[in-house]
């Protein structure tokens, strides 16, 4: 079991029983010992649609039931849902799922009662994860723990928080498919859509796991949107990966907009004061709005303390997003007339409604916003079932030299700078940007790039990865 960028990942079959039971036991275990929550307290658990998914809730809700917790589910809601009810109810909570990953992995998403947890947090988590595997039975906890259900005021809770950002049929007009796949924020979606006064279509459900990563959409995804963009004559099509805090947004066409443009349009729609934002966000988000800019290492833990620094030094109308689209606000915002609560977890919903309201606005197809920013092109893939030692050792080599480095990219263009905040991310003579890191949460080799073109971004993106594949091989 390893943390990454958000929460606990691994194999399913590798999480399934004791594991569990170590990590969830451990995971109690340091609330209480932090004095963060007591013997008697609530913990909330919520899960995706995975198949391993209901086996490992129910192995952690015995663990905290074993150390005194009063246990409840919340059954199949997004993670936000999950993490907003768990904040208002002043709960700690675990989401069992393994987001945008294949279905025969699985993950634990942890959260104090006041929010996510921090690497601080891990750190101790897995410490005492260690401590625990020494002592704990190597059978996992027979029997099944009785659960209070508050699935149904979880998702009124959330959905209650979504029905007042915009106006009463701020999206009439509009023409909106619904890739409702194996996301649990797929029936939320249909609902608040429709409550807004748009045409949603539900499209795609399924009743298998389809992995769906909003940073790397697949090629047949691409062409599976396509082709209900044109065949229904949609204005947009929505989505969200498993666990529903990553958005995905199409224009007319079918065509993915970037999850950092629905994030810097989100920012202008909130009148943000700071944005937070990872190093892999499109580098014109800083000239293309009215805030400021701090960039983070990639991983929500890293933006919500970029968010916590920024509102300690006295700044407001704080919030954060990722390359992924996940949206995070650190404040609360004023919106619409009402307060909206702060919610410093990745969150689908806000830069969905904020991108369609605005398509609504202005009555253009989204392709004509999108391109009203007039951001570099950027685009990135991943090399998949790409060994861990082998991205090590790629990256210490790109690292031991500036030689190694110009070497590795001779035959894509020459260095000019690189930052080492996160990967390796080097702008070219040309001003290109190339960026090279390994997946914090699993087996994969990420690439991001930026040209001045979509076809110069295409390209360059295609030399990156064949450049991995090259060295991967000769090494």
């Amino acid at each position: 079991m390893k943390f990454g960028t958000s929460g606990l990942r691994g194999l399913s079959a590798d999480l399934k029983g004791r594991p569990s039971t170590v990590y969830a036991t451990a995971f109690g275990q340091y609330l209480l010992d932090s004095g963060r929550a007591h013997e008697g307290d609530l913990v909330m658990v919520g899960r995706d649609f995975r198949d391993s998914s209901p086996a490992i809730a129910q192995t952690c809700a015995l663990a905290l039931t074993g150390l005194g917790f009063s246990v409840a589910s919340c059954g199949t809601v997004p993670t936000p849902a999950l993490a907003f009810y768990g904040s208002r109810s002043k709960a700690a909570s675990l989401m069992i799922t393994g987001s945008h990953i294949p279905a025969d992995r699985n993950g634990i998403k942890f959260y104090r009662p006041d929010g996510e947890i921090d690497k601080a947090d891990e750190a101790a988590i897995c410490d005492l994860a260690v401590k625990l595997d020494r002592s704990l039975p190597d059978e996992p906890m027979a029997g099944k723990a009785k659960l209070e259900d508050r699935s149904g005021e979880c998702v009124r809770a959330f959905m209650a928080r979504n029905a007042g950002i915009l106006s009463k049929n701020a999206l009439s007009g509009l023409r909106i498919g619904v890739y409702q796949h194996s996301t649990v924020a797929r029936d939320m979606m249909v609902q608040l859509l429709s409550n807004y006064g748009a045409e949603a279509i539900a499209l795609g459900r399924s009743e298998t796991f389809i992995p769906v990563d909003t940073e790397a959409v697949s090629s047949q995804t691409i062409a599976l949107l396509r082709d209900w963009a044109q065949s229904l004559a949609l204005d947009a099509l929505v989505s969200a990966d498993g666990d529903g805090d990553r958005p995905l947004v199409t224009d007319e066409t079918g065509a993915p907009l970037r999850g950092d443009l629905l994030g810097l349009i989100a920012a202008n729609f909130l009148d943000a004061g700071t944005v937070i934002t990872p190093v892999t966000s499109n580098s014109g988000i800083e000239a293309a709005g009215a805030f400021a800019v701090t960039r983070t290492r990639v991983g929500s833990p890293y933006v919500i303390a970029g968010m916590q620094e920024a509102i300690l030094a006295g700044k407001d109308r704080v919030m954060g997003f990722e390359a992924n689209g996940g949206l995070l606000t650190g404040s609360d915002f004023s919106i619409n007339g009402s307060t909206l609560e702060a919610l410093p977890t990745r969150d689908c919903f806000l830069p969905i409604l904020s991108v369609l309201s605005l398509a609504a606005a202005q009555n253009k197809p989204l392709s004509a916003i999108a391109a009203s920013y007039n951001l570099p092109m950027a685009a990135a893939d991943r090399l998949e079932d790409f060994p861990v030692k082998t991205s090590a050792r790629l990256m210490a080599y790109l690292r031991a030299s500036p030689q190694n480095l110009a070497d590795f990219l001779e035959p894509v263009g020459r260095p000019s700078s690189a930052s080492d905040i996160d990967g390796l991310r080097v702008t070219l003579a040309d001003r290109r940007i190339i960026h090279f890191r390994p997946s914090g949460n699993a087996p994969e080799m990420r690439c991001y790039v930026e040209a001045q073109t979509e076809h110069a971004a295409s390209q360059l993106l295609e030399a990156g990865l064949s450049r991995i594949r090259q060295w991967a091989g000769q090494n």
